[in-house]
Parts: C-alpha cells; sequence; structure tokens
C-alpha cells in the first residue's frame, strides 16, 4: 500500500503571508486611527505586572550589587585598620622593650656605682637551661674578654651567681637560685653569719632557703638585708643577696631557718656584670697592703 504524501506549506509563504498580515494591521490601524481598544487594556493589565515585577527585580539587583560593592570597602578598610593595629601593636611592643632595656641599664649603672671598688664588665645572657628560671645560664663574654672561673656576676638588685665554665667568647654562670649553689652570708645590721642555698622548688615561691642563722639575741625580723659574708671564699664581701622573710628555730635550738626573698628578679635575666677581680686575688692583695 501506497502512503499518501501529506500537504505541507512551504516556509517561504508562511513568512509573506504573515509579513503581509502585519503590514494590512498597521495600515488599518494607521487609516482608521485605532487606538488598540480592548488590546491596550489586555497589555495594561498583562504588561504592567510584568513591568513592575522587571523594575523590582532590577532594583534589587542593583541593591545586591550596591551592597557586595559596600561590602568590598568594608573589608578593604578591615584590611588596612588590622595592618594598622599590627605595626602599632609591634612599635608598641618595641617601646615596651626599649623601655625595659632602659631600665635594665639604669639599675646596672646603679649597681656599678654601689662596687665602683670593683672591676666589672656588661655581659648579654645569650642561653638558659629549659624551664622558667635562670638558675644555669651562657653569656656572651668569656676569656677572650678576660673572664674567668669564680668571677662574681650581679644584676638588677645584687648577687646573681658565679661563673663556672668559660670559653673564648662565652662564659656559664650558676646563679645562687640553683639546687647546688651554697652563698655564705650575713645579716647586714649585725654581721651574724648564715648560708643561703638555691632551692628551685621555693623558687617557684619566689623565697631561696636561708640555714644556719646564729641570732643569739634575737635581733633579726622579717625584711632585714642579707649580703655576702666576709667569710665566703669566692663571692666578694658585701653583695646583696634578698631580704629575710621569715625564719623559725631548729631542732637543736642553736640556729634558725628560714627562708629569703632574693633581690634580683630571676625569671628575667638579659644582661648582667660580671665582676673581674677575683675574691681571692682582692684579699691577697688587701693582705698584702695591710702587710
Amino acid at each position: 500500500m501506497r502512503r499518501r504524501n501529506r500537504f505541507t506549506i512551504p516556509g517561504k509563504y508562511i513568512l509573506f503571508g504573515l509579513t503581509l498580515l502585519c503590514v494590512g494591521a498597521m495600515s488599518v490601524s494607521f487609516l482608521t486611527n485605532f487606538d488598540g481598544g480592548i488590546l491596550n487594556t489586555v497589555s495594561g493589565y498583562v504588561l504592567i505586572p510584568v513591568q513592575k515585577g522587571i523594575n523590582a527585580v532590577g532594583g534589587w539587583a542593583r541593591d545586591r550589587v550596591d551592597n557586595l560593592e559596600d561590602l568590598q570597602k568594608v573589608r578593604q578598610e578591615n584590611e588596612e585598620l588590622q595592618e594598622q593595629v599590627a605595626e602599632l601593636t609591634l612599635e608598641n611592643n618595641m617601646l615596651m622593650q626599649e623601655r625595659y632595656e632602659l631600665q635594665e641599664l639604669r639599675e646596672l649603672y646603679d649597681l656599678d656605682s654601689d662596687y665602683s671598688d670593683l672591676d666589672k664588665i656588661a655581659a648579654n645572657v645569650i642561653g638558659k637551661d629549659t624551664g622558667n628560671w635562670f638558675d644555669m645560664f651562657i653569656i656572651d663574654k668569656g676569656s677572650d674578654d678576660g673572664i674567668a672561673v669564680d668571677m662574681n656576676v650581679i644584676a638588677g638588685g645584687g648577687l646573681v651567681g658565679i661563673v663556672t665554665k668559660t670559653g673564648p667568647d662565652w662564659a656559664q654562670v650558676r646563679s645562687i637560685i640553683d639546687d647546688m649553689s651554697n652563698v655564705s652570708a650575713m645579716i647586714l645590721k649585725n654581721s651574724d653569719l648564715c648560708y643561703v642555698r638555691g632551692d628551685l622548688e621555693m623558687m617557684s615561691e619566689g623565697t631561696l632557703q636561708l640555714n644556719q642563722l646564729r641570732d643569739e639575741d634575737d635581733e633579726v625580723e622579717s625584711g632585714d638585708k642579707v649580703v655576702t659574708s666576709y667569710a665566703s671564699a669566692k663571692y666578694h664581701k658585701g653583695i646583696l643577696i634578698g631580704y629575710v622573710n621569715e625564719l623559725s628555730m631548729d631542732a637543736n635550738n642553736l640556729t634558725k631557718s628560714g627562708s629569703l626573698t632574693p633581690a634580683v628578679d630571676f625569671e628575667h635575666l638579659s644582661t648582667v656584670l660580671v665582676i673581674t677581680d677575683l675574691k681571692q686575688q682582692v684579699d691577697e692583695n688587701e693582705a698584702e697592703t695591710s702587710g
């Protein structure tokens, strides 16, 4: 069975017909002054809401763009402010560091004046043991600078410790808070002898051991100054160690023991003075002079 061919109109005829229809409609509208009538009404109900919707969407999109631009400006300003804050923080830290160093230098200057009869050399702390306290630390002066073992080290308010090792350009210092430290001391006001021993556990509370004090007249009180004694073999006489904190009678009923608050801040050390005159040499010179 043969299929029937479908009837189709060529596209060019359809286009030609629609063109004639549009031209005819335009001619009728122009010649008859046709104002659209119902078409305008229909368009008013259909097109105007659509236009309003388009305007609303456009306004919303415009607001979003403006908000994004404002947000970008705010972010940029925030980044600039953060940079300014970082710069100001750095400047403030530098000023605080300079202020601390100036204060430390003034303390060293005053300390140098207090012991003006002894030769000294300044040194910077360049290393320390682990932990919060400067019980053992390294300074940047050594044998090439005249530093030797057993030289006394002072800073801030008074005695820090003693040199235990030296290299060409470095030296190791054991401070009086180290557990191995034992300093012959005396009460300044009456020269009663005692010993100050290092104790890192007590140092966590800000104190050191004060032992074997002969206080027969009960004269020693809290706050009295404790200095290095004339009987010390390695420490120069009269260097401030700290202040009596508390005392109690020992079991032998002859001596007292207690605690001492050190004059030096052993949690913050950066610069020290090394007394280059050895105690033994000073004692020998004094003995020769008196002899």
